[in-house]
């Protein structure tokens, strides 16, 4: 690793800002037990123990709290840390980080404690990255995944494939710098190696946007017609009477959005203004109107909704012209009002429930691949462009195999492969990658 870093003792609130029973401060560094005792009200400090007292400034009681120090390399971060949990008060939690800046601590950067865990090897860099994901997770599928990459999922895999890449380079740096005591492999295990791993390297690449979608979430709008059921079906997705529905055409004016955990899928739902011809509407929902047609654009997908109890007629029509060359779903809505199902799309009854599920699914389906969803791991798009970096190495190797290069030269793209795989664990890292690594966290953590 190329990394200059200097470590001094840190400190930082590792509790949210705001009200709170309990309020957390934690002081990581080789002066942090130093540090600790110049503003507890005992004397010492032993490791691995509760320790109970007050916070002192002056002889000044400030606050009666709870020590836990862990004596380096025994704690997150691989030194000597101290931790202050009092009560959860701003002023209070403030007050005493105030404190330890005072007796010697300096306030630590944005995700410098899992940086020092880094550095200090207690964590590879996917699973620092993980901290972040699982931190910032907006469903339990994405944070019980982050999870999995924080205890080693993902390094795990890397680690496979970087073992058997390593093998084969072995096998031909051998033969290269000992030609009469080595052979050459035979150029079929090359090729064979070379294809084996590529695959695998595939099979994590696959998965990269469920991956994405589970990180950032996606846009579903819903579109149609005034009076098509939009309200209503908004409201069931959400198990929450969130939006107006009434009878009257040009009810919605405005567009509504709402967070949703579509199993698994974080996705903002939109519900937007009819859109109907502008000279039968007045100023407001004519503005509604267009905002609509900006947020249809901007969607990742879109639920057009038709009232099936009345047909399909030319004002449907002309919105699923609009639509029909973006991702959507077809929807027929109030089908408990219709005479015979739409066979060209997914029939739902808002009212009733009816296949309002059936409808989650198929939007799950239409986003994500069902195997990639079940994916164990989940990667980021650093490690996404690490793995391409890898493949394309790995396919110039293959390459030059199979029109029988010399070994000397395919072991080139087959160590270029290794480098960018240490890239995604940490092997391999510079000041540079790190820095903008971290300035994703938005906390000290």
């Amino acid at each position: 690793m190329n990394i200059n870093y200097e470590f001094e003792t840190i400190s930082a609130i590792a509790t949210p800002l705001g009200m709170g029973g309990v309020g957390i401060v934690r002081i990581s560094g080789d002066k942090a037990f130093e540090v600790a005792l110049k503003m507890f009200s005992k004397k010492e400090l032993k490791a691995g123990q509760i320790n109970h007292g007050w916070v002192m400034e002056d002889n000044n009681k400030i606050d009666e709290v709870v020590v836990l120090p862990f004596k380096n390399p025994n704690s997150y971060t691989g030194e000597n840390i101290v931790e202050f949990q009092c009560h959860g008060g701003p002023k209070v939690v403030k007050k005493i980080l105030d404190l330890t800046i005072k007796n010697g601590a300096r306030l630590a950067q944005r995700g410098e404690f899992t940086k020092r865990a880094f550095l200090n090897k207690k964590l590879d860099l996917s699973q620092a990255e993980a901290v972040l994901d699982l931190i910032h997770a907006k469903t339990s599928n994405f944070a019980q995944k982050s999870a999995n990459n924080l205890s080693g999922a993902l390094t795990k895999e890397i680690a496979n494939i970087k073992s058997s890449l390593f093998k084969l380079y072995s096998r031909i740096i051998a033969a290269v710098d000992f030609p009469e005591d080595v052979a050459e492999p035979e150029y079929s295990y090359i090729e064979q190696e070379i294809e084996t791993n590529t695959k695998l390297i595939d099979k994590i690449l696959k998965n990269a946007n469920a991956s994405n979608i589970m990180r950032q979430g996606i846009k579903i709008a819903i579109a149609g017609c005034p009076n098509a059921g939009k309200s209503s079906l908004f409201n069931a997705l959400l198990n929450l009477e969130r939006a107006i529905v009434t009878e009257i055409p040009g009810t919605t004016r405005d567009v509504i959005q709402e967070s949703i955990d579509l199993d698994g899928i974080p996705a903002t739902l939109i519900d937007t203004a009819g859109i109907r011809d502008n000279e039968e509407v007045d100023k407001v929902e004519a503005i509604g109107i267009e905002y609509t047609k900006n947020c249809v654009e901007n969607a990742d997908l879109i639920l057009f909704l038709f009232d099936w109890s009345k047909g399909f007629d030319e004002n449907d029509a002309l919105i699923y012209e609009m639509i029909m060359d973006k991702p959507h779903i077809k929807i027929a809505s109030k089908s408990d009002l219709a005479e015979v199902p739409n066979p060209e799309a997914i029939n739902i009854s808002s009212k009733t429930g009816y296949n309002i599920e059936e409808l989650k699914a198929k939007i799950k389906e239409t986003i994500l691949d069902k195997e990639a969803m079940e994916t164990e791991f989940v990667t980021n798009q650093r490690q996404q462009e690490c793995l391409i970096n890898a493949k394309k190495a790995l396919t110039n190797a293959m390459i030059a195999t199979q029109n029988g290069e010399i070994q000397d030269l395919i072991s080139i793209d087959i160590k270029s492969a290794l480098l960018a795989l240490d890239e995604i664990t940490g092997e391999v890292i510079t000041d540079e990658i790190l820095e903008n690594i971290f300035e994703h966290f938005f906390f000290f953590f």
